[in-house]
């Protein structure tokens, strides 16, 4: 490699200041221990709450429309869904109509679980907000949601 080829030391702290996809993941990791030491006293972590919450609809929807709506490939739905179901939280059952395909539901149990948790994202979903002064939480969801 001759010298030219180096890296020139300097544009560290440039990319470290600029980068958002670091800045996401840091904001993204910080947001999920926030929200997993909340949630903690019911035993669920934030991403046990997101896929209750994608499954609390009227029908139950497959295992693909789950792993769509969370951004997630199936094999990690799969392995998240495991201590979900052992709990008794969530079914997982074979579709009727397609043998190969599996339907989501929460169960009574899972329901009564996330109407405690609700109230619990709502509080700390408030003081998250609040945090966000630079800009409008609105603004901020519909970029997010454009990177996506």
């Amino acid at each position: 490699m001759s010298k030219s080829d180096v890296l020139d030391l300097c544009v560290t702290p440039r990319v470290r200041a600029a980068c958002l996809c670091l800045h996401v993941q840091r904001a993204a990791r910080a947001l999920a221990r926030r929200f997993d030491t909340a949630f903690r006293p019911l035993g669920l972590t934030n991403g046990q709450f997101s896929l209750m919450m994608a499954l609390h609809r009227i029908g139950a929807p497959r295992i693909g429309e789950v792993s769509e709506i969370l951004a997630m490939d199936r094999t990690t739905l799969t392995a998240a869904l495991k201590p979900l179901e052992r709990r008794g939280l969530v079914r997982v059952e074979v579709d009727e109509t397609d043998r190969r395909s599996r339907r989501l539901t929460l169960t009574a149990a899972g329901t009564d679980l996330l109407s405690q948790a609700y109230p619990i994202w709502e509080s700390e979903h408030a003081k998250v907000e609040a945090l966000i002064t630079g800009s409008d939480p609105d603004t901020l969801r519909a970029d997010l949601r454009r990177l996506s």
